[in-house]
């Protein structure tokens, strides 16, 4: 991926500056600091030059229609959630300044636009399950715990819940209180305190509540993304809410999103061994972008990594990581970096991130789960063939 200057970049587009910000801002073209002067931008070629073919003439339906799938123009409406000028809003309201203060449950309830969900202190069984110590409930199979009984009970729940075709928006908003609450008792275990409460005494980490909190209302909902794309899709074909949070977790769990802080095991055991400034260089050296740094959204860094790793003491490796990372290539720490700094302040489980970024965004599924159900339509794009003609 090459990076030009703002003074290429305007020639190849043939416009003015402000119309060079305004793309940076809406998401078109990403940008990042320029290492030799922080003062100045380098904007991505890719971009650039993606648009410059737009002005140059018309371009053919399938080649828009194939760019929107990959960080290009909105496909979708949604008064969920968008990103704008490298802030994150929830409904109009900032995300970052509703972690200061707010808790997953309350965030719910703004994204699902109710004043009665959000309580997940309980979650009340599905029909016809049977449950431990008799009863109905999820099934629980032995051995299962954390993030494997989250997909076991889902997937329990996606088999035997109602369609959400030709039901009311009250009784859905039921159901998604009880599906986000089973995916909290899976994570966090039974209790009356609020998730990230439970979520640290389950880790037997009370010191750690108020920061696993902002991470839960950060990581609640962030447009478009690739686990919503999944859940939106599938909640587009009349499936139960369960449903749809089974499709993103199942999205979630790749490498290149839910579980990409992972990738920065590596990087943190050469930089153990070599020191934070070898490790790095030898992983640019071999072309590799730097693992949790860069957001193509957030221009000038990710604000959630920003406000997270603002509320504790970043452990020395982290902080050096960052400091260095950003000189060496340009970019800052995104979220995913922030998790896993997050993890080692606090000596969290190793899958910490991915358990906090499940539960709290299945809360934002639910909430575009909801609102493609009050679309009525099916979310069937087609697939331009490029096998044998025969």
């Amino acid at each position: 991926m090459g990076w030009l200057s703002a003074e290429a970049a305007l020639a190849l587009l043939g416009t003015k500056p402000q119309t060079l910000y305004a793309n940076v801002s809406r998401g078109r073209i990403a940008a990042r600091p320029d290492p030799e002067d922080p003062r100045r931008s380098l904007y991505n070629q890719d971009d650039v030059e993606r648009l410059a073919g737009r002005q140059r003439g018309r371009r053919p339906a399938q080649a828009v229609a194939a760019e929107t799938i990959a960080w290009g123009e909105p496909v979708l409406e949604t008064a969920i959630s968008t990103v704008a000028g490298g802030r994150l809003f929830y409904r109009g309201q900032d995300a970052a300044a509703l972690a200061e203060h707010a808790g997953l449950e309350a965030v719910a309830r703004l994204l699902w636009a109710s004043d009665s969900g959000g309580s997940f202190r309980a979650s009340s069984p599905p029909p016809g399950l049977p449950q431990e110590g008799g009863g109905v409930g999820p099934v629980r199979f032995g051995g299962h715990e954390g993030l494997s009984r989250v997909y076991v009970d889902m997937a329990m729940l996606a088999a035997t819940d109602m369609p959400t075709a030709g039901r009311t928006r009250g009784v859905l908003l039921k159901d998604a209180q009880r599906v986000v609450g089973t995916v909290a008792k899976a994570l966090a275990g039974p209790g009356e305190q609020a998730l990230h409460e439970r979520l640290a005494q389950r880790w037997a980490r009370p010191e750690a509540a108020d920061v696993i909190r902002r991470a839960l209302v950060l990581l609640a909902e962030h447009e478009l993304n690739a686990s919503t794309f999944a859940a939106r899709v599938t909640a587009s074909t009349g499936a139960p809410l369960s449903a749809a949070v089974l499709a993103g977790l199942a999205a979630l769990s790749g490498p290149l999103h839910g579980n990409a802080s992972q990738s920065m095991a590596g990087l943190l055991e050469q930089a153990g061994r070599l020191g934070v400034e070898a490790a790095l260089a030898a992983h640019l050296r071999l072309g590799q972008a730097l693992p949790c740094f860069g957001h193509r959204l957030y221009p000038d860094g990710d604000i959630r990594a920003r406000t997270l790793m603002a509320a504790f003491e970043v452990p020395a490796v982290f902080a050096q990581l960052a400091e260095a990372g950003e000189g060496l290539s340009g970019e800052r720490p995104n979220v995913d970096f922030a998790l896993m700094a997050m993890s080692a302040a606090f000596d969290l489980p190793r899958d910490a991130p991915l358990q906090i970024f499940a539960l709290g965004r299945s809360v934002g599924w639910i909430a575009h789960a909801l609102e493609q159900v009050e679309t009525g339509t099916l979310i069937r794009p087609r697939a331009r063939y490029v096998g044998n003609p025969d």
